[in-house]
């Protein structure tokens, strides 16, 4: 894939801005979701301090739910080792989106990886296969969910102990199917369309037998090994 031609200095802002206009529909979902973090851990122990510092160092939901439900009652080896089972989607999202920045400085790259995001790779994506994507965009649509997910989870360290069970609002509900909003209309016909359905179904298949999320990294060789077969031998008629 050939790079993209360095952007002007106009229209690097202009993306930069578009980025976190097209992010701004997908963060109250983040907040939503940040604020039964920030409730979560502190009930949980951790101090407010730690409870947003989590949030600014790591910025991965999934994996910050489940260290503060972990949290006091497993090693810290056996924590590390699952919440990076937990993001090892991150692995393919980031392979998807190489190709797209080629070239780029690796500061850049670094910067972008460390934002990515299952809503922000949607968005950025669904730019790049439109030949509209650039750099400056997809630190826009990080930055938006980047801050949207800090400033909540700090509100909801404030609100500590004045949340008695936060799950009984079907907030955790309000991430997955933001992404799946956005995901759907980038699937298409076709092999990524089976691709995308085999996956789903194997994960949600082997859920009942693996435990954390050994289910995802099945869905992930399977769904890969289908997408090969299909590439070489499956010519989509007209």
């Amino acid at each position: 894939m050939t790079p993209a031609v360095p952007p002007t200095s106009r229209s690097s802002i202009h993306d930069f801005w578009a980025g976190l206009g097209a992010a701004a529909p997908v963060v109250p979902g983040a907040v939503a979701f940040g604020l039964v973090y920030g409730v979560l851990a502190r009930q949980a122990g951790l101090s407010l301090w730690a409870t947003t510092a989590m949030s600014v160092l790591v910025f991965a939901g999934a994996a910050q739910f489940t260290a503060v439900s972990m949290w006091g009652q497993a090693s810290p080896g056996f924590l590390i080792v699952t919440t990076l089972m937990i993001n090892l989607r991150h692995l393919l999202m980031g392979a998807s989106v190489a190709p797209h920045l080629l070239g780029q400085p690796g500061a850049w790259k670094g910067l972008l990886a460390f934002g990515l995001t299952d809503e922000s790779y949607a968005l950025a994506i669904s730019r790049y296969v439109r030949g509209e994507g650039s750099r400056e965009f997809f630190l826009g649509a990080n930055l938006g969910l980047y801050l949207g997910w800090i400033l909540s989870s700090l509100a909801g360290g404030l609100l500590g102990g004045l949340v008695v069970d936060p799950s009984r609002w079907g907030i955790a509900l309000v991430f997955p199917l933001t992404f799946l909003g956005l995901l759907v209309p980038l699937l298409g016909r076709g092999v990524t369309a089976v691709v995308a359905a085999a996956s789903g179904i194997v994960a949600v298949i082997t859920a009942v037998w693996l435990p954390g999320k050994g289910n995802l990294v099945v869905a992930i060789l399977v769904g890969s090994a289908i997408g090969a077969v299909l590439e070489t031998w499956w010519t989509p008629t007209a």
